[in-house]
């Protein structure tokens, strides 16, 4: 039978906000397996949970005084893990726009602006891929961000090859319709170049 656990009760969080070292203990390990799901739900790979959990659990061993209501340590949890998981695909996108950007960066170097723009286009993207959902955010970044080979990546999620493709043609179908979709916004009009780059992006083999 699946053991379930609880979240800590009031009164124990509100011993820990007042400094008590054995409540706060007890704060941390009785959130520890919540704080867990909520990363391997979010995050895009196992090693991103794991770490977005770890610094979850030391946010919350050290800002507990922080939290207003008793009731919202769920929430609070619930946004520091998914702002990690974001911040981990964050950096993976910008690594790989980076990386895509080098030859171009080499021959001209980059103006305020443009950085101030390629800054603001990973954090579109990032976001938009954080959003998917888990198995088509999982295949996405494995495939198209870290660049892992379609076998390794097929092996790695116990699927055939033919359907991690099938998965991974959803998942850049969806971010792409999400991409289009946050170009309609205010201050950003869209083009068929913006298009042409994320096919370009997350439409390989």
């Amino acid at each position: 039978m699946k053991q379930r656990f609880s979240w800590p009760d009031e009164r124990l969080i509100k011993a820990a906000q007042n400094g008590d070292i054995a409540s706060l203990t007890t704060v941390v390990m009785e959130s520890q397996p919540h704080v867990r799901r909520f990363a391997l739900s979010l995050c895009a790979t196992p090693q991103d949970a794991e770490d977005a959990a770890q610094e979850a659990l030391i946010i919350l061993y050290r800002k507990i005084g922080t939290l207003r209501a008793t009731g919202a340590l769920a929430s609070w949890m619930f946004r520091i893990v998914r702002n990690e998981c974001l911040r981990h695909v964050r950096l993976l996108v910008s690594r790989r726009e980076e990386v895509s950007a080098e030859p171009e960066a080499s021959a001209t170097e980059r103006s305020a602006e443009d950085a101030v723009l390629h800054r603001l286009e990973v954090e579109r993207i990032a976001a938009a891929v954080s959003a998917l959902p888990h198995e088509q955010r999982q295949v996405l970044i494995m495939r198209d961000v870290q660049d892992l080979p379609g076998r390794a990546v097929a092996h790695s999620l116990g699927l055939s090859n033919s359907a991690m493709k099938s998965r991974l043609h959803r998942a850049r179908a969806a971010l792409r319709r999400s991409l289009a979709a946050t170009e309609q916004g205010p201050g950003l009009a869209p083009g068929p170049e913006a298009g042409r780059a994320v096919g370009q992006r997350f439409g390989g083999e």
